[in-house]
């Protein structure tokens, strides 16, 4: 029987079970939470930003323009690359780069 997880996102309070060797994000979205936007579920878009605030995890391959050390030290990483070793609570926070394609431009009027 595989071990089971309990994830709780901090400000919403929400939460939801991930089995071991299952990816936070893959758990999320088999519950049908939204709580980060997707990209390519492969560790390169930077879209499923988290960060991990308590609880142990491994991480899988991550982009390191997303990720870079200074982030994974904070425990900012990828819910598609982050394997939960114990309960964790998290803080899904939207990528800046996936909000940037979404953002306009505008200029100073002279």
């Amino acid at each position: 029987m595989a071990q089971i997880y309990r994830i709780t996102e901090q400000y919403s309070g929400e939460s939801f079970e991930c089995e071991a060797g299952q990816s936070v994000l893959k758990a999320m979205e088999q519950r049908g939470m939204k709580c980060v936007p997707v990209g390519c579920r492969g560790g390169g878009c930077g879209y499923c930003k988290i960060q991990v605030l308590a609880g142990e995890f491994e991480c899988g391959k991550m982009s390191k323009v997303h990720v870079p050390p200074e982030a994974l030290e904070k425990k900012e990483v990828l819910a598609c690359r982050v394997y939960p070793l114990t309960d964790l609570t998290i803080e899904c926070r939207p990528s800046q780069s996936g909000l940037a394609s979404k953002q306009t431009k505008t200029t100073a009027l002279r």
